[in-house]
């Protein structure tokens, strides 16, 4: 009997973050995308370098802040590196799918992650 309880427990904590079961099939979708692309793959190792040298924050800690001011479905995520006004950082692009059909796109900054820019499309 203890078994269905904790069982059922761990079902209702997943059904509160919907998109981290999302998140895993999203990882490994990006990276089938970018194993044929010699310049994706040396962006991807950029990028690895950068989170582990702490220069980025994990993306489970971009969407967790998000999913507080933001709520959706997370239906896409790229992170990339950007230059604007001559310096390069590394963004966030974060789409989610709000109830109702709306799409968001978000622009967050991987370092701090501040909400750079918010799109919204009905």
């Amino acid at each position: 009997m203890q078994h269905q309880v904790s069982n059922s427990a761990s079902q209702a904590k997943a059904s509160r973050r919907p998109w981290r079961a999302h998140l895993l099939v999203l990882c490994a979708v990006s990276l089938m995308g970018l194993s044929g692309i010699s310049r994706a793959g040396a962006d991807h190792d950029r990028a690895r370098q950068a989170l582990e040298a702490g220069e980025v924050l994990p993306l489970g800690t971009i969407l967790e802040r998000l999913e507080r001011d933001h709520p959706g479905q997370v239906i896409d995520v790229e992170l990339d590196l950007e230059k604007r006004d001559g310096v390069e950082r590394w963004v966030y692009e974060v789409k989610l799918l709000r109830k109702g059909g709306a799409l968001v796109k978000l622009e967050v900054d991987a370092r701090t992650g501040g909400v750079i820019s918010r799109k919204v499309k009905d």
